[in-house]
Order: C-alpha cells, then sequence, then structure tokens
C-alpha cells in the first residue's frame, strides 16, 4: 500500500507542475485523478492549486470538486472566491461567499466565518464589475466578521473599490485610516481624486461631497507630493494618476513638472504614460508638445492614437485629425468606438460635414460594427453645429436605440445656435423626460427665448426651474499663475486681489469701448435695461480670470484658462479684441474645445 506524501513534499510534487501547465478539461481530469492515486489529493495545499485550475477552466467542475470535500475549510472557499473573479460571472464568486455564510447553519458541516483573505478578492470583484450595492453590503459584512482595524490587505481592497464609487470623502477617511500606505494605496487615492475630477468637469458638478473640481485635482498632486515625502517610489500607475489630475484640471505648471520627474527619475515611458501626456499636453493647451511625444513614441497603439486625434479634435484642426485617422488604418490598426467619436468629434468643431458623413459610414463599412448611441450623438452634434437641423432632427428620430439626453441636449444647443424654436421645444420636452434635474436644459431653451426678446417664455422656464428646485450651474473659470490654480465665479469678490481685478476689468472694458465693441446682450436671460445686460455680461468667470492674468503675469506669456461652461458669444468677441488691445495669445478651454485668441482671430473660426 501506498503512503501518501508528506505535506512538505506535497508543496513540490511534479504533479503541481503539469496542474499549473493544463489548458483544458481533459487535461485537467487526468492530473486530477494521478492527485488521487498518489494521495496527494489528501493535502490542503494540492487540493488548493487543483480548485485554482478548475475554477479556471470550469465552474461546474470545481464545484463537483468541492461537493466531494467533507469538510471544506474557508481557505478553500477563498481560493475559489478568488479563482472564479477574473474568469467567470461575478455571481459565482458571490455563490462561494453565501456557501461560507450558510455554512453550519442547520448543516452537518462545521460552522465557517470569512477572514481576512475571504473580503480582498470579493472588494475586487465588486470593483471590477462595479457592484457598488455589493460592495457596500460586503463591507458591513467586513464590519460584523473582521475586528477593525482592519488588516493592510482589507484597507488596500476597500479603498480601492470606493475609489470607483465617486465618494471620496469615504476614500479620505479610509485611506486616513491606514498607518503605512503602501504604493497601491496612495495610487487608489490618488486615482479617487482624478476621477472624481473628473466627474465634476464634464458632468456639471461643482459641489459634491469632495470639494469643487480645483479643490480635487490640488488635493490630488498634494497627496503626490506627500507620497515622494513619505518615502514612497512612485510608479508608472501613479504617473498616469496625476497627468489626468493636471489634464482635467488644465494644470500646465504641475503636468510639465511630473514630466520631469519621470525622465529624472526613471520611470518607464510606456504607452500608457506617454499616452497620458499626449493628452494632458492637448488639454492644457499645448498641443505642439503633444504632438511632438506622439511623433517620438516608438510603439503607437489604439490609445495614443486616440489621445492625439481627440487633442487635434479639441483644438479644432480637423484635417489634421482626419488624416491622423487615415494613417491609423493604414498602419493596420484597428479603430475602436473611441476612435470614432473623437474623430467625428473633429469634424464636428469645423464643420466638415461630407467628411464626417464618411466617417460615419465607415463605423459599419470598415470595422462591421453597427454605430452605438455616442457615434449617433457626434453625427447629430455635427448636422446640428452646421444647420441642418431638419437632418438631425432626423437622425434622431429614426435611430435603431431609444435616443438618450446627450442626443437631445446636443440637437437642443444646436437649435439655440440657430434659433430654432420649433425644433429646440422638441428637444427640450424630450431632455425633461429623461433629465428633469439638469439645469443646463432649461438655460438653453431660456437664452433662445431671450434671443428672440419672447421674456414671457423665458420667464416661465426661469419660473419652472424654482418650482422643480434646480439651480443654474454657476460658471467657473480656472486660471494657473506660476504653478497655483486660482479660481474664479462669476461675479466673484472673494478673491484677495478682487479690488484689483474689478479696477482692471474697469480698464478693460473702456478699452473694449474705445475699439468699438458694443456688448452682444442678446442672450441674456432677463428682461432688463441694455446697461444691466452689459454688466452681467461684464463678469463673467473668465474675464475675471483674463483680469487677473493681465495684472499678475509678465508681458508675453500666454494666459490658459480652464472653463466649465460654453463661452457665450459675447465673452468671445471680447476676448478677440483684448488679444490685440494688449497683444497676448489667450487660450481658452470651455467644456466643448479650445479656443486659441491670436491677433484679434480665434483659432475656432467662430464656429463652436
Amino acid at each position: 500500500m501506498r503512503l501518501p506524501p508528506s505535506p512538505s513534499t506535497a508543496h513540490n510534487h511534479p504533479l503541481l507542475q503539469l496542474l499549473r501547465r493544463c489548458g483544458d478539461l481533459p487535461s485537467l481530469r487526468q492530473v486530477h485523478a494521478l492527485l488521487i492515486t498518489t494521495g496527494l489529493a489528501l493535502h490542503t495545499f494540492p487540493l488548493s492549486r487543483l480548485l485554482s485550475a478548475a475554477s479556471r477552466l470550469s465552474a461546474a467542475y470545481s464545484l463537483s470538486i468541492l461537493d466531494r470535500i467533507t469538510n471544506p475549510t474557508v481557505f478553500l472557499f477563498n481560493i475559489l472566491i478568488s479563482s472564479a473573479t477574473p474568469h467567470h460571472p461575478p455571481e459565482l464568486a458571490l455563490s462561494h461567499y453565501l456557501r461560507i455564510l450558510a455554512s453550519g447553519r442547520g448543516l452537518p458541516a462545521p460552522l465557517l466565518f470569512p477572514n481576512s483573505f475571504t473580503y480582498p478578492s470579493l472588494f475586487k470583484l465588486c470593483r471590477t464589475y462595479r457592484l457598488l450595492d455589493h460592495g457596500h453590503a460586503i463591507h458591513a459584512h467586513a464590519l460584523k466578521f473582521l475586528d477593525p482595524p482592519f488588516d493592510h490587505f482589507v484597507q488596500s481592497s476597500l479603498l480601492c473599490f470606493y475609489a470607483i464609487t465617486g465618494r471620496i470623502d469615504i476614500v479620505r477617511i479610509l485611506f486616513d485610516q491606514i498607518e503605512d500606505p503602501d504604493l497601491a494605496c496612495w495610487n487608489s487615492v490618488i486615482d479617487a481624486y482624478t476621477r472624481c475630477d473628473f466627474v465634476n468637469k464634464y458632468i456639471g458638478i461643482t459641489d459634491t461631497v469632495g470639494g469643487n473640481s480645483a479643490e480635487l485635482s490640488s488635493e490630488a498632486l498634494s497627496l503626490f507630493v506627500k507620497m515622494l515625502t513619505c518615502g514612497v517610489r512612485p510608479n508608472e500607475m501613479t504617473a498616469v494618476a496625476v497627468i489626468i489630475a493636471c489634464a482635467n484640471s488644465g494644470a500646465l505648471y504641475q503636468g510639465k513638472w511630473i514630466h520631469r520627474y519621470i525622465l529624472k527619475n526613471g520611470l518607464k515611458m510606456n504607452v500608457f504614460v506617454a499616452t497620458a501626456l499626449i493628452d494632458m499636453y492637448s488639454k492644457c493647451g499645448c498641443l505642439d508638445l503633444a504632438y511632438q511625444l506622439f511623433d517620438k513614441m516608438p510603439h503607437r497603439d489604439i490609445l495614443s492614437y486616440n489621445a492625439m486625434i481627440g487633442g487635434f479634435a479639441i483644438h479644432g484642426h480637423g484635417h489634421r485629425a482626419l488624416e491622423l485617422f487615415d494613417k491609423m488604418k493604414h498602419e493596420g490598426l484597428m479603430p475602436d468606438n473611441t476612435t470614432f467619436v473623437v474623430t467625428l468629434c473633429a469634424c464636428s468643431h469645423v464643420g466638415l460635414v461630407e467628411e464626417g458623413r464618411r466617417v460615419f459610414r465607415s463605423i459599419k463599412e470598415d470595422s462591421g460594427i453597427d454605430p452605438k448611441m455616442e457615434h449617433y450623438g457626434c453625427l447629430v452634434d455635427l448636422l446640428g453645429r452646421s444647420g441642418q437641423l431638419e437632418e438631425a432632427l432626423e437622425t434622431v428620430q429614426s435611430m435603431p436605440m431609444k435616443p438618450n439626453a446627450v442626443l437631445w441636449r446636443s440637437l437642443l444647443g444646436a437649435a439655440r445656435v440657430q434659433v430654432n424654436l420649433e425644433i429646440g421645444e422638441v428637444a427640450l420636452k424630450n431632455l425633461l423626460q429623461l433629465e428633469p434635474e439638469i439645469s443646463g436644459n432649461y438655460v438653453l431653451l431660456s437664452n433662445m427665448y431671450a434671443a428672440s426678446s419672447r421674456w414671457d417664455d423665458a420667464s416661465k422656464v426661469r419660473q419652472s426651474m424654482k418650482d422643480h428646485g434646480i439651480d443654474k450651474v454657476p460658471g467657473m473659470s480656472l486660471v494657473e499663475i506660476d504653478g497655483t490654480i486660482h479660481e474664479f465665479l462669476t461675479g466673484d469678490r472673494a478673491h484677495p486681489n478682487s479690488m484689483e481685478i474689478y479696477y482692471k476689468l474697469e480698464e478693460i472694458n473702456g478699452l473694449l469701448q474705445e475699439h468699438g465693441h458694443r456688448a452682444r446682450t442678446r442672450t441674456v436671460m432677463f428682461d432688463i435695461e441694455e446697461e444691466e445686460k452689459e454688466d452681467a455680461l461684464s463678469y463673467h468667470s473668465e474675464r475675471l480670470a483674463i483680469a487677473f492674468a493681465l495684472i499678475t503675469m509678465e508681458p508675453g506669456i500666454p494666459i490658459r484658462i480652464t472653463k466649465n461652461l460654453r463661452v457665450c458669444e459675447d465673452c468671445h468677441a471680447i476676448t478677440k479684441l483684448i488679444s490685440v488691445i494688449y497683444e497676448r495669445e489667450i487660450i481658452v478651454r470651455d467644456r466643448i474645445r479650445f479656443h486659441d485668441f491670436k491677433g484679434g482671430a480665434c483659432s475656432c473660426s467662430d464656429h463652436w
């Protein structure tokens, strides 16, 4: 009779090498049979390796193995949970967890409890599949079954889970409870601030549980500096998160500093870091630097092409974006959903209607995939901006899927530009069914009524906003001076240099009048005297930022401003004049695109 191997021998048995190499179920069954005949299946470690391999290849086979084990331990369940997460639907791992909770409760099996090795895999599962409600429930279970404070692995995995939820307040509390955070924890908390900053910037949230956009971005950068002072060496993942934070807030000074840090400290300039830098320089108004990086990349993938095409798009270089789109296909790279989106946006920003139609047709013809909602949204935006509102409306109504709020808002925005009240009202009616709480929808229609001097209708829209408890999102502009980001709200007097700023505004307004500027007040929402309308326009957030920059910055240095809303018609006109009067290049990034004002002209050619 052959005796089973000893535990020390079981850990290094040649059969375990075969087990790791199993690529299909028949070969796994053969190794399983050998494990049984040699007695290795009686030892926990070989059994755990078998369960791990079985879970990877066949959920049913792994369950059949588990059912043959008389008294499975929590260790074996933990192996099944961690092995199932990347290979099978989340329900499988969750079912293993439920079996732990049900063990011994009215059953002959021994009573089991989840431990510190159970929860990291479960939080990873909830993070991967964005199972927010499950994650919150499992957090409660961890509090019940484990003794706080949790060990380092549970804390780290819990932090990573909450990093995807947008609850930056919880993320920070959890992070501050970790005594000696490792690199993964630092990366997670920095990435969490970056994600929240992105949401705030592009969805229009300006006051969340975590703070506003400028504060979030600034805190992400501060955390990075604090991480360095704690002696934790960043990796490429850290660099990407910090670069994205700089891109979201337009913090060029900090972005350049991070770039220098990467080069000086030997971090790998891999495709992810290079792509993040391309995106950052594009979004900070340095398109030439972005293209230099792109051009020097030894290997470019679809993500780097998307970043560069997107950079050309937001800067209004539609033809260059199309050239890069064609070059990418010529090099054998297949466009993905994002490629088509950024290329269509490039066409939209400069009115390349026929080229945009060609790109839209190529989604199906060249790639063999059906256009998705975002592609239709870009086509509607392209047609609407180009004045073809009827075709845009027909496209929305004939789509194979139900149009979402983005499409209707795009159509409403185009109707406002073209002052087409009929289509604008159709768009708003559908929008209010989908997003009754979004202030921008009401503001767009109110502006249309104001532009047509239909003050009663504009007043009704404003009253409807009040009835629903909806406040207009305030205009906000950021300007970076010597590495410090200054924030201004419309009519803001909170800045320490407020008195000097308003004196400068008076000077600017006087010079604008001397150069023949007449305020474009047709979109001011209130039926007030013309002089009051001009005053309302004079204190828009980007004007305060420009005035402050003219006071504090050396002559000749470009002024870079990031704005959370679309630039209004009058601010666009006066910024062109200011670029002549003060001989300054002014680069404004609004929520749609870049405007590069120089010598009395704008890079958008007044098509925005």
